[in-house]
């Protein structure tokens, strides 16, 4: 006589954990991640024209303390 198989159970009844994430989980990080590296790139467009002095100093301070 031949015992019964047993089959494990599928990966979506295991844990009741579900690991499939919406499009916008992917999207916002890859989007923020392109977004600084272009400002990167191009420092020189990232400037607005006529700004604030005092938001452009403070720029500048917060650069080069990220870049010690």
């Amino acid at each position: 006589m031949s015992a019964p198989t047993h089959t494990p159970p599928s990966s979506a009844h295991r844990g009741g954990v579900d690991i499939r994430l919406p499009w916008w989980a992917f999207a916002l990080p890859v989007l923020a991640f392109v977004t600084l590296l272009v400002l990167i790139l191009e420092p020189g467009e990232a400037h607005a024209a006529g700004a604030d002095p005092a938001i452009t100093e403070l720029l500048e301070r917060v650069q080069r303390l990220m870049s010690r």
